[in-house]
Order: C-alpha cells, then sequence, then structure tokens
C-alpha cells in the first residue's frame, strides 16, 4: 500500500504537539463563542442570519436543523419564547427511551446540547438534571456501540453528539470532564492513527460515507477550539491539512440541483439523488477552509465554495450562517493542480479542467479497512456532462441479496473477473452469497470486512493490505497511474492483475490492463459500467448520457467476445438473478463485458475512451501494434508504449517523449 510508504513509521505515535489547553468557560453559551461572537455574526452575517431567524420563527423543518436554529437565535437575541420552545423540543427525547447501537443517538445529543447550551437560562433545574442523567445513561448504553474507528460510526453516531453535550453540562454534570478525557484519549490513541493510516491526502477508504460523518466530527472539532483551545486537526495533519482539497476533487464537474455539487459514488452511500449530504460536504470544506485560511490550496478551495454560496436545502441556513466565512481570501481556480492523489485509500482524481463541463476521472487502488467499501480494486469512473462510466448496483440496504451478490461484489464494477468454476465467497454482512462472479475475495475474519483500529490492522497487513498505486504523475498534458492489484484476488486463480491509465487531455483515456491467470481456462473478463445502454459503431461501441457520450475502442485482445448485459440479464449471473429491492437513482444500465476469444494463461486488454458532447459522432480511430516485449498505440498526437513483461512503458505527446513513471511522482 502506497500509504505505508509513508506512514510505516507511525507505530501508532502521534505528531509532537504543544498542549494549548485553556479552562472552559464557565458562562453560557460557549459550545460556538460566547453571546458577543454569535451576535457579531448576526451583523455580519446578516443575510444568512436573517433566513435562520426565518427558519426559527415561521418555517416547518425537521427537529435538527429546527433546533438548532431556534437555539441560535434565542441566544443572539435572547427570545425567551423562542429558547423554551427549543427546550420543549428537546424534551421529548430527554423523557424518550434511551437509543443504542447503530442509530443516530449521537445527532440526539448534539442538538439537545446545543439547546441546553445555547438556551441555558430558560431551563429549569428539573430539566437540567433530567438532561444530565439523559445523557449519562447513553453514553453509558453506548460503551461498546460503534468502536470501530474506520467506521462512520465512531465519529457521526456517536462521539460528536457525546463530546457536545459533556461541554455543554461541563460544570453541571459531574461526569462531562471524564467522558470529555476519555474521548480524548480515545482520539488521541485511535482514530487519530486511523484518520493518518486511511485518510493520508485527505480522502477516506470508506468512501462516500465520509460525506455523512466529517460535518459532525468537525462540528465537534470546532467546539473543542472554541471551548477548550484543542487543536484535533493537528493530531491527523496527513488527513486534515488535504482534506478541503480531497473534497473539492470528489464533486464532479457542474452545479446541480438547488446550486449543489453532487459527490462521486465511491462504496456505498452513493449520493445519485439530491440531499443533504450535498450541503454537509460544502459545510466541511468551509470549515476547513476558516481553519487553514492562509494557506493557497485552501484559498482556491474556498473560490470553489464560493460558487455555491447557500447551503441547497433552505432550511440548513444555520451552516451557512455558522461555517461562510467570506472574508477568506480567494484565490483562482486558473492554474491551480488539476488532479489529487490521496495515498491512504488509494484514491487519484483527476479532471482537464476547472471548467463546470470539464471531463472527470477517479481511480480506486487500496487497501481493506472497513465495512462500507465495496470488492472495487482497479475500479473507475469517467464523467462528462454527466455518468458516462458510473458504479453499478443500488444501495438497497445493507446485507440484502442484491448488495452482497451484485451492488459491493466486483461484478458491479469497472475492473476485472477471473472466474474460476471452483471458487466460492462466505457470508457478506451477514448477508448469504449465492455468486460466483469471478471477482475479488472477501476473505476478512469479520463478516463486514471492518477492522478495529491502526494497530489491529498492522498486526494483520498481509490480510488487509490488498493495493498498490505503483506509479502515479501529472504533466498537465497527461496524467498517468498504475495500479498493482493482484493482492485482492485469491492467489489460487490469479498470478497477477496490473492496470495501467493514461488520462491524454482534455478527453481521452487509455487502459492497459496486463493479467495472468493460475490456469488458461479461468476465463479472464474486463468490465465496464455504462450508465446507458451503448450503441455499437462499424469500429466501436458508444454511450451516451444526457449531453455527454463515451467512445469505447477495444483493441485487445484480439477477436473479443463483447457481451452487453442489459435489462433483466444485467443483475443476473452464474444461472441466478440478484434484482435490487429499490432503485435508488440513476445507475448504470449496462455492463460491458470484453473476453479474450480463446483461453490463454496470460492476456492482455487495451481499450481507449473518449468521452465528447453528445453531438460528436465519431473519434479518431486509434491504432494498436503488438510487439515481442511491448504494445503501442497510437492516438492524436500521442503515441504510447506498454511494456508486456513488467509494469512501465513510454509516452510521446507534443514536445514532450518520456517513460512513464515508475514511482508516485507527487504526494500532497
Amino acid at each position: 500500500m502506497l500509504a505505508l510508504c509513508t506512514l510505516c513509521c507511525i507505530g501508532m505515535a502521534l505528531p509532537a504537539m504543544s498542549d494549548t489547553r485553556h479552562p472552559v468557560p464557565r458562562d453560557h453559551p460557549r459550545l460556538l463563542g460566547p453571546r458577543e461572537r454569535l451576535r457579531k455574526l448576526a451583523e455580519e452575517r446578516a443575510e444568512a442570519y436573517g433566513r435562520v431567524v426565518q427558519v426559527a420563527r415561521r418555517e416547518e423543518a425537521g427537529d435538527h436543523p429546527k433546533m438548532i436554529s431556534l437555539a441560535l437565535v434565542c441566544a443572539i437575541e435572547q427570545d425567551e419564547e423562542l429558547g423554551r420552545q427549543a427546550v420543549a423540543m428537546a424534551m421529548e427525547y430527554v423523557n424518550g427511551p434511551i437509543r443504542h447501537g447503530h442509530v443516530s443517538f449521537g445527532a440526539d445529543l448534539a442538538r439537545c446540547a446545543i439547546v441546553y447550551d445555547l438556551c441555558h437560562e430558560y431551563w429549569t433545574p428539573d430539566e437540567r438534571r433530567a438532561f444530565h442523567d439523559y445523557m449519562n445513561k447513553t453514553v453509558d448504553a453506548n460503551v461498546e456501540s460503534e468502536t470501530h474507528v474506520f467506521h462512520n460510526g465512531w465519529y457521526g453516531y456517536k462521539w460528536w453528539g457525546i463530546g457536545l453535550a459533556s461541554y455543554a453540562t461541563y460544570y453541571e454534570n459531574e461526569r462531562a470532564p471524564s467522558i470529555l478525557r476519555e474521548l480524548d484519549r480515545e482520539y488521541r490513541t485511535r482514530a487519530a492513527p486511523a484518520l493518518e493510516l486511511a485518510g493520508a491526502g485527505g480522502g477516506w477508504a470508506e468512501g462516500y460515507y465520509i460525506n455523512y460523518f466529517l460535518y459532525e466530527w468537525l462540528f465537534f472539532c470546532e467546539v473543542a477550539r472554541h471551548c477548550e483551545g484543542i487543536d484535533y486537526y493537528a493530531m491527523a495533519p496527513g488527513f486534515f491539512r488535504q482534506r478541503a482539497v480531497a473534497g473539492m476533487f470528489e464533486a464532479y464537474p457542474g452545479i446541480r440541483e438547488y446550486g449543489s455539487r453532487r459527490p462521486v459514488p465511491m462504496g456505498d452511500g452513493g449520493g445519485r439523488v439530491f440531499g443533504g449530504d450535498r450541503d454537509q460536504a460544502l459545510s466541511s470544506r468551509r470549515m476547513l477552509v476558516n481553519f487553514y485560511r492562509d494557506d493557497p490550496a485552501h484559498q482556491v478551495v474556498h473560490t470553489l465554495n464560493e460558487t455555491t454560496p447557500r447551503s441547497s436545502v433552505g432550511v440548513y441556513a444555520y451552516k451557512d450562517f455558522l461555517w461562510r466565512d467570506v472574508t477568506v481570501a480567494k484565490r483562482s481556480l486558473e492554474g491551480f493542480r488539476l488532479s489529487h492523489i490521496s495515498p491512504g485509500p488509494g484514491y487519484v482524481y483527476a479532471r482537464s479542467s476547472w471548467d463546470e463541463d470539464a471531463t472527470y476521472f477517479f481511480f480506486k487502488c487500496g487497501d481493506r479497512f472497513t465495512a462500507h467499501q465495496h470488492l472495487d480494486v482497479g475500479h473507475f469512473l469517467i464523467y462528462k456532462h454527466d455518468e458516462l462510466a458510473g458504479d453499478g448496483g443500488h444501495y438497497d440496504s445493507f446485507g440484502t441479496s442484491h448488495d452482497v451478490n451484485y451492488h459491493l461484489r466486483t461484478i458491479a464494477h469497472s475492473t476485472m473477473l477471473v472466474h474460476d468454476p471452483n471458487e466460492s465467497w462466505p457470508g457478506i454482512r451477514a448477508g448469504d452469497v449465492f455468486g460466483n462472479d469471478g471477482g475479488q475475495a472477501h476473505d476478512w475474519p469479520h463478516h463486514n470486512g471492518a477492522v478495529v483500529d491502526a494497530s489491529s490492522w498492522l498486526e494483520d497487513r498481509d490480510l488487509y493490505e490488498i493495493a498498490d498505486i505503483l506509479a502515479f504523475e501529472d504533466r498537465g498534458s497527461y496524467l498517468y497511474v498504475a495500479g498493482d492489484c493482484t493482492r485482492a484476488y485469491r492467489a489460487e486463480k490469479l498470478e497477477y492483475f496490473t492496470r495501467q491509465i493514461v488520462f491524454l487531455r482534455p478527453d481521452t483515456f487509455v487502459v492497459f490492463d496486463r493479467v495472468k491467470s493460475k490456469r488458461p481456462d479461468f476465463k479472464k473478463t474486463w468490465l465496464l459500467q455504462a450508465m446507458k445502454d451503448p450503441v455499437a459503431t462499424p469500429t466501436h461501441l458508444v454511450v451516451t448520457n444526457g449531453e455527454g457520450r463515451l467512445h469505447i475502442q477495444t483493441m485487445l485482445p484480439e477477436n473479443p467476445v463483447v457481451r452487453l448485459a442489459t435489462g433483466e440479464a444485467l443483475y443476473q449471473y452464474d444461472g441466478r438473478a440478484y434484482p435490487p429491492g429499490r432503485n435508488t437513482g440513476a445507475a448504470p444500465t449496462c455492463r460491458i463485458e470484453v473476453s479474450p476469444s480463446k483461453p490463454a494463461d496470460v492476456d492482455y486488454f487495451l481499450h481507449v475512451l473518449t468521452a465528447t458532447d453528445a453531438t460528436i459522432d465519431s473519434v479518431p480511430p486509434a491504432v494498436a501494434q503488438v510487439e515481442d516485449d511491448r504494445i503501442t498505440v497510437e492516438v492524436g498526437d500521442a503515441r504510447l508504449s506498454f511494456m508486456t513483461a513488467e509494469v512501465g512503458g513510454h509516452i510521446q505527446i507534443g514536445d514532450h517523449a518520456g517513460p512513464l513513471a515508475r514511482e508516485v511522482t507527487s504526494v500532497p
């Protein structure tokens, strides 16, 4: 794993840092600063505050935005009526059942804690004692729940709510200080090393679920800074210093529904339909930009943030009020780098430009950490105007037949199958696995494939270290990435599978795969998840989705067998069907399968994919030549050669000629 090249010396030691902690203020409000700070923000951010007032006084909203809006306006204007309304809503939770396990008890605690702090003078003594009791019982009921720090629960479901409640009740609930110290210890010894390991470079191995937990955890980090001066970002700098930039690259080009940007699909979660997670992603970038405001890269992120200045969900106005700081300096997107690598999860993101109609590319070649990951090493996405090569299946629910037999399996991703007819899979996510898709292995002792923490991961790293990004370089006119996907598959069927991709800007991708199976009769299948059914031309396949189009030229293998799995056949393989239980939004409608016509130990797959506007009917044909030790392809003014015996090659494009990189030449 590339991450361990720079992180192998963690040894679970944390960065040395001075403790700048100060006593928690005794006065309320304190979580978001004193009343004077909030009033000053109301003056400086009058437009956003006006929308918060409207939500608090007039609009219908869910409990979370309603209670936070009520509490903010109450604190700023010292409005007793609003304060009592917020307290009454909080008491519904205080007097309700104690929730525990994989439920959002952390969010319950957080919203009640905000009301407790910001509306403190309007709580009766009995109500305060009842809140303390509710908080303590919730903490006790969840000691053993959501303990896996690679998993969203630790940050989102659990500790942010417990942390806010502890700061809110610090001098009144005698247990609050000790609970905070335990949170601090857990974060320093378990969570921060996990962020450094699986989050190096700002990406996160759990994929899309970062959009569900990061905002809450950053909210807590900001509260800790206000209340005690603790810098939790400094304890995991490899993640936090790059997270805003990685988050910027994790949004597809273009402004979409209600002025939002759609995050790319990675693992579970999807984000295919509009939802509040887009505002979570925006607010997370804002918080980090505010903190690292003097860093030029974060000033570029601020410029992108300001292209969507308002939260897309109207009742989330409080997020704009709290986190949109227009005093941060802007720096132009023009000239900023067009790619980013997150070595921890093994992610590469790239664009053709920072224009809203840019071509976008994402590649995944990383290790195993947690349950929401898929068996998708080597998978890639391509987007132009809309998704062209996407992420297959539907997250209809965790552990359903569709989920464990299709959605999370290799067959639902744009990578490689190697079919051993005798291979079988254990249960995944406590779901029964019936299908032999020929994909990647699921050999982890926990049924979810989750690891408790970074020290446990390192103890069994031979089990979880399943992929390497071997090389990465971006020279402007092209981006090159190479990955070793071999260990993601069972050793009994696969000798090696390496993938090399060259993104010839602005729109062309050359994908070269070397695959050697243990037996020639183990059928190899190259996959592409097409967002729409392709149309065959005399020379290639064409996928059109909205205003975008993808031209797919298969150069190798020679005389390929091409199968298009569409309609009912899309979710069928190995003699069974695994249709989704519900539709979660636009998903690939066709699985393009390319296989050799003759069995062999070693096969080479060479594809040229060109993204264009939907008005473009043809692209220049690529020309390939196969020699003993190399395979050469000419695409437009570029000439590429790939080695057949090892990962490597040569490129000539424009005035540049030279070898393809053999290492990662730039890591943030």
